[in-house]
């Protein structure tokens, strides 16, 4: 019976991540007409007018252009600023206090609901005049100041101090010990959190919702694919080939940086 019970639930499992796949596989192919006939039925011919109508117009490509700039300038943020704020934290939160009561206010912003703080983001950047990409990439940078502190430090305080202690009775000052030896220790778990923020930024829809939908202009490639709609239907052909050609670069970035995400991890679990 458990063994029954225990391949249902992997049947289960299986349908729940393949056909989505599948779905996103053949519905671009497919007509209008055949995607009301069935949306789980293959296509009749293999049809690209979905893919050339996306295309059409340069808006997609505005789209992509703008998601790879916020990504781009978010992931060189936190690859600048994360490592500097967290290295102090990791190496005297033991021994101060303040190093250690900063530690653990930045950590209360992981549990703070999102729905909570969405609408004073929202007013914020609106006085501020930062309704757009820029603005955006900025929020993503202070958003993610959390989780990546708490990955950094837990990573940091596994390294060994006797090579900072090293460098330092050769004569190398702060910046130095920094730039050079945490730097490149550091690199398995720089490498973590900017998979998980690409990853998170790229397919991201609620805040360029909220923030970039005043103009097409400005849409990142979610917005692209959520216009595809009117007051009463959705065009899924359309929607579902602009979501392929999005995945496309993002699952490259992904599968040639993968093996550093478990690496950083572990590493970082070790001690925290």
């Amino acid at each position: 019976m458990s063994i029954a019970v225990t391949y249902a639930l992997l049947i289960i499992g299986a349908l729940t991540i393949v056909l989505p796949l599948y779905m996103t596989a053949i519905i671009p192919f497919k007509t209008v007409a055949e995607n009301t006939a069935s949306y789980f039925a293959l296509p009749s011919r293999f049809n690209l007018d979905n893919f050339r109508t996306v295309l059409a117009g340069g808006r997609f490509f505005r789209a992509l252009a703008n998601t790879a700039y916020i990504t781009a300038f978010v992931l060189l943020g936190n690859a600048i600023l994360m490592p500097m704020l967290s290295y102090p934290i990791a190496r005297s939160m033991h021994q101060s206090p303040f190093y250690r009561f900063v530690y653990y206010f930045i950590l209360i912003s992981i549990f703070i609901p999102f729905q909570v703080k969405m609408m004073p983001l929202v007013k914020l950047l609106s006085s501020l005049r930062m309704m757009h990409p820029t603005g955006l990439s900025i929020l993503y940078i202070a958003s993610s100041i959390g989780e990546s502190v708490f990955l950094y430090v837990g990573y940091m305080q596994s390294l060994p101090e006797e090579l900072e202690a090293a460098a330092y009775i050769d004569g190398a000052n702060t910046f130095q010990v920094y730039t050079r030896i945490v730097v490149p220790l550091v690199k398995p778990m720089m490498a973590t959190a900017l998979i998980r923020n690409g990853l998170w930024i790229w397919n991201d829809f609620l805040l360029p919702l909220i923030i970039l939908n005043r103009s097409w202009t400005y849409w990142t490639l979610t917005l692209f694919q959520y216009n595809f709609r009117t007051e009463y239907s959705i065009d899924y052909s359309l929607t579902f080939a602009a979501l392929v050609m999005s995945m496309i670069p993002i699952m490259l970035f992904y599968v040639f940086a993968q093996k550093h995400i478990v690496s950083g991890l572990t590493s970082g679990a070790l001690k925290g």
